[in-house]
């Protein structure tokens, strides 16, 4: 049970919480956790949203399949449409054969697998966890953020004590595989974090990156999620884009959502989904709004800083349109809607 909840003074907590509605459907009572979520859909059931009757899942890289699939099923039975990202983003999470999320992500350069996530919804409650280690599902973690604390990010050391008092356990999320990899490139490139950048720039041409989810269900409820180790073998404590709030995700139920993958450090550079909802705002449609941002990146790099790295938006507006653009080529998103599920390959900057 969420202590904060519990023994706080009830409008400290709705205040801090913002959820304006509670402090009239629920003065003078101690909110508990489930008091809270119960309360929160009934507030989204009362915006009285039009149906799109235009569902859809969205995700970064197309052999994210299963967790599309997985989110498709939840949105089906949970009127809760944070349930259906945050189960889709736990498949990959669990998956020891993707070296870029979760369970068998590729270490720091200490050998020690951090994990970073965020999730947000349509009212711009949020919640971020950063550079968290030995926990399997951090997705779960940033939603406990979001919605058990009056915080919206939570790093290092504090978000494991924070995950561990809400009841997660610790794992080892180094795998044989992802152990043996570090241990080849320790020896190769002799911990120099310039290096680190060079090998790893030459290596994201090939490579997988961050899982990003945003989906709309039939009622008009949008949300989205991110989910990564981060940058394989990168400096101890460095933070990419996913977790961060306007870079690897953001999500507004006037407009649309966006997510990003590839390398942060870029991204963080243009608030890469803020940017692309902006664009959506001004009329734009999701592919020609992923496109705008990211040659805004361009403009701002040059050419020759950006044409080989690794970097893609996904796009999806509240009518249920969606689309995505990359740097270079070799990215397509999987999506699954009324259609069942497909992949898409976007168009790119540099062929």
């Amino acid at each position: 049970m969420n202590v904060f909840a519990v023994n706080c003074h009830p409008k400290i907590y709705l205040y801090m919480r913002r959820r304006r509605f509670l402090t009239t459907a629920l003065p003078a009572m101690v909110v508990t956790g489930s008091q809270a979520a119960q309360a929160a859909t009934a507030f989204h059931e009362a915006q009285n949203l039009p149906a799109t009757g235009n569902p859809v899942i969205l995700a970064t890289w197309q052999h994210n399949h299963k967790a599309v699939a997985k989110a498709w099923q939840v949105m089906q039975q949970s009127k809760n449409i944070l349930d259906a990202i945050e189960q889709g983003i736990q498949v990959t999470e669990a998956d020891p054969t993707d070296q870029s999320v979760g369970l068998g992500g590729l270490p720091d350069r200490d050998g020690k697998v951090t994990v970073d996530a965020c999730i947000m919804d349509e009212e711009g409650n949020c919640g971020s966890i950063m550079a968290l280690e030995h926990i399997l599902h951090p997705i779960s973690v940033a939603r406990m953020v979001m919605e058990k604390t009056p915080h919206v990010q939570i790093a290092g050391e504090g978000a494991l004590q924070f995950a561990l008092e809400m009841g997660f356990k610790k794992v080892n999320l180094l795998t044989p595989e992802s152990e043996k990899a570090w241990k080849a490139w320790l020896k190769q490139n002799k911990y120099n974090p310039m290096t680190t950048m060079q090998n790893l720039y030459e290596k994201i041409e090939k490579s997988h990156d961050t899982i990003g989810v945003i989906a709309l269900n039939n009622e008009g409820h949008i949300a989205g999620g991110c989910s990564t180790s981060g940058m394989a073998y990168k400096m101890r404590g460095r933070i990419g884009d996913s977790p961060i709030i306007g870079s690897g995700l953001y999500v507004d139920r006037e407009v649309g959502a966006a997510t990003a993958t590839g390398v942060g450090e870029e991204l963080v550079r243009i608030c890469g989904s803020h940017t692309v909802v902006e664009y959506m705002r001004n009329g734009h449609s999701p592919e020609e709004a992923c496109r705008l941002a990211i040659m805004r990146l361009v403009k701002m790099r040059g050419e020759e800083k950006v044409k080989h790295l690794q970097i893609a938006l996904v796009a999806l507006n509240t009518k249920g349109e969606y689309g995505c653009y990359a740097l270079t080529k070799g990215f397509s998103m999987a999506v699954y809607d009324k259609n069942g599920p497909k992949a898409i390959v976007a168009k790119s900057v540099f062929n």
